[in-house]
């Protein structure tokens, strides 16, 4: 007969036995998440190309189209210039695999006032300014596990609709960074969806709200979604340096940007990586914050913003810290291996 000592001796055996084959489970499968994000971000981060990246910018910005905007077309040219960098947009991701939508905001171009400092003088359009049509370009990958979480990467494509300004680094270079991501992960089977949004900022009202609000209605969550604008730009003092500073203004922001600062790092990419607090959601990942996102930041070379042509003519893409954009992309695809791979930090 078995003793109820006999009896307890043996439960505790088989418990702790549990416990211990539990807890080895799921370090096993943590190990092996960890060696998959480890061989992941080290296989896809050597493949960014600052010269491809480079290139993009300069047919963006200089050759052949030196501006995009819609109230501005290429003289014998049909089309607003803005259509015209939709078009290569669209076709470069479809060279890749994907399959672009677009969806359609009705917007106007910026006025101008000429009694504000020459950097902000955007001003509200006149009643009688045209209407058109803007649009978001959104491609990406479906996740296997998660199809309903997003992981967005936003970036505006459109220059200043109020000032001839080529935009490279405001934001070419934005745009670009997040086409060299989005042509890097285009092999990748992510578990959550992987969404990028080429939406449009330098004309009123922004497309990014658009962009957000079809994803709220969609009842779809955002795990993060990290706005890429300005990567790498500085002011003329902190030349020779590589910087990222990851923006925030929610206590969730602040995580991402913890996370940002812990994987550069981790993987010694070279940034001068620091956060700041916004007062206020702003930019296109403002968007995403007041559409009720909360995990929303966005990379950019400098805070407060120093280059000393942002919204000027002067904007051009021989000024481009392509090195510095380089590494903010490797930054950034860490982040969003390692979104994919744990979830939210």
């Amino acid at each position: 007969m078995i003793t109820h000592k006999q009896l307890l001796t043996f439960l505790i055996a088989i418990g702790i036995s549990t416990v211990f084959s539990s807890a080895q489970s799921c370090f096993t499968k943590t190990s092996k998440t960890d060696k998959n994000y480890e061989s992941a971000y080290k296989s896809l981060s050597t493949k960014v190309d600052k010269e491809r990246i480079k290139k993009n910018v300069y047919y963006l910005s200089k050759d052949p189209l030196p501006r995009r905007v819609l109230n501005w077309s290429i003289p014998g040219h049909s089309l607003p210039s803005l259509y015209e960098a939709d078009a290569w947009i669209i076709q470069q991701l479809t060279s890749w695999g994907y399959a672009p939508a677009t969806d359609d905001t009705k917007v106007r171009a910026y006025g101008r006032d000429f009694s504000k400092p020459v950097h902000h003088q955007y001003a509200t359009p006149p009643d009688d300014a045209p209407w058109f049509t803007a649009h978001n370009i959104i491609a990406g990958k479906k996740g296997t596990d998660y199809p309903d979480e997003l992981i967005v990467i936003l970036a505006h494509k459109d220059s200043q609709s109020w000032i001839a300004s080529p935009g490279a680094n405001d934001n070419a270079i934005g745009t670009c960074g997040a086409l060299e991501l989005a042509r890097v992960l285009s092999k990748y089977k992510p578990k959550h969806t992987i969404r990028f949004i080429f939406c449009n900022e330098e004309h009123t009202p922004w497309t990014s709200v658009t962009a957000a609000e079809a994803i709220k209605a969609a009842g779809l969550k955002v795990l993060a979604a990290i706005n890429m604008d300005g990567i790498g730009v500085k002011s003329p003092q902190q030349e020779g340096h590589l910087t990222n500073v990851t923006r925030f203004t929610t206590a969730e922001g602040e995580r991402l940007a913890d996370l940002m600062d812990s994987l550069n790092r981790r993987y010694v990419i070279g940034l001068e990586q620091t956060k700041y607090r916004g007062d206020r959601p702003n930019d296109d990942d403002g968007s995403f914050v007041n559409a009720g996102f909360p995990w929303a930041v966005v990379n950019i070379g400098s805070m407060p913003y120093g280059d000393e042509n942002y919204h000027l003519e002067g904007d051009t893409p021989e000024k481009v810290d392509y090195e510095n954009a380089k590494l903010t992309v490797k930054l950034t695809l860490a982040a969003i291996l390692h979104l994919d791979a744990y979830g939210r930090p």
